[in-house]
């Protein structure tokens, strides 16, 4: 049960912000997930959702290893809600069902396929540690280029800030999605 009364759609917020509502309804069907928090500061939640929105349309990280990155960060985050909602697009954007299973049991990242690996090694470290080891970093840098890697960081660190916000206001998971395997062994 959430720690807070979550917003469940606009007529929770005054009108003056009904368009922000229209916008996460338009983007993600309802008001789900960090949208029931965020929609309590709604100065902030624009600023947030504009950086989802620019990796959803604009990233030049493919979205099946940019969703890789993001289901690392959700796990290591234990970020129910955030694991949930990205494991269907992972699905969508090619990510196959034994590698999603891989980074929902923690497979060491030499049992995932080359590129899938240098994702998963990666993202691993930046969430366990904060620190990324220089072959990892320069694996990725060396294979797509420096705003690549930018952008992956910044789409794991992005997905990990949205799963500590659900986690510290415990907004439950989707009904009948994916679980998360909680806790970490």
């Amino acid at each position: 049960m959430a720690r807070i009364k979550l917003i469940q759609g606009k007529d929770d917020l005054p009108a003056e912000h009904h368009g922000l509502a229209d916008r996460i309804i338009k983007t993600f069907g309802g008001v789900v997930g960090p949208s029931t928090v965020l929609l309590q500061t709604p100065k902030l939640a624009p600023a947030v959702y504009d950086i989802g929105d620019y990796f959803r349309q604009h990233s030049v990280v493919p979205a099946k290893l940019r969703l890789l990155g993001i289901l690392v960060a959700a796990r290591e985050r234990q970020g129910e809600f955030v694991w949930a909602a990205q494991v269907g697009a992972a699905r969508h954007a090619g990510v196959r069902e034994d590698v999603i299973e891989l980074v929902r049991t923690r497979a060491a990242p030499a049992r995932y396929p080359a590129e899938e690996a240098e994702v998963v090694a990666y993202a691993e470290q930046l969430m366990r540690t904060n620190r990324v080891e220089q072959a990892s970093f320069d694996a990725l840098r060396n294979r797509h280029g420096t705003p690549w890697l930018i952008e992956l960081t910044m789409a794991i660190g992005y997905y990990a800030m949205l799963s500590g916000l659900v986690s510290a206001f415990e907004v439950p998971a989707p009904a009948g999605r994916d679980p998360l395997p909680l806790p970490l062994p």
